[in-house]
């Protein structure tokens, strides 16, 4: 992971790319602006981000005008040789998780941070719009665990393991939460 010249970039990916992994590269932008660059695609992206998604982010103050859903196809060699050299890669759901990745460009690091849907919330919008709240302020915990951590002194192994156990960190290990 040569990265001194650029900041290290990271994917989030979910199967439709619509809601967390969009909002995990807005809080990864935002939270590691000078270290961090952050993407996010879906494998079998629907086009359109979430509504919800957009309102919530908009309300926090994030830029929205040209977050979109994208394909992984996008990230990997295979399609785009002119593909962004990735040092992380993080599944935000179970799906896509469990799906045969493509060959990224770089070694990047790959963890499982999974958040349950806000998508497939149901209810009032009142509710709806509490699963969506949920959702990012367990992707903005780990994120911001992710970024205290102390890249330079970490061995791939240590860093392999601190990035496993932010994945399992909850909404009650979040202080603010």
């Amino acid at each position: 992971m040569s990265t001194e010249h650029r900041p290290m970039n990271v994917l989030f990916l979910c199967t439709h790319n619509s809601a967390r992994s969009i909002m995990a590269e807005c809080i990864m932008n935002r939270v590691g602006a000078d270290r961090f660059k952050a993407y996010s695609a879906g494998s079998m992206a629907s086009g359109v981000v979430n509504p919800h998604a957009i309102n919530l982010l908009k309300h926090l103050n994030y830029k929205t005008d040209d977050l979109r859903s994208k394909n992984w196809d996008e990230f990997s060699l295979a399609n785009n040789p002119e593909a962004p050299e990735l040092d992380f890669v993080f599944t935000v759901c179970d799906n896509a998780a469990g799906e045969v990745c493509p060959i990224w460009p770089g070694q990047p690091m790959s963890a499982h941070w999974g958040i349950p849907d806000p998508s497939q919330a149901t209810g009032s919008e009142a509710e709806i719009a509490l699963a969506f709240a949920d959702a990012y302020r367990q992707l903005n915990n780990r994120i911001t665990l992710f970024c205290a951590l102390p890249m330079n002194a970490l061995d791939r192994l240590s860093l392999q393991r601190r990035l496993d156990e932010i994945g399992r960190t909850t909404l009650a290990d979040d202080p603010a939460a």
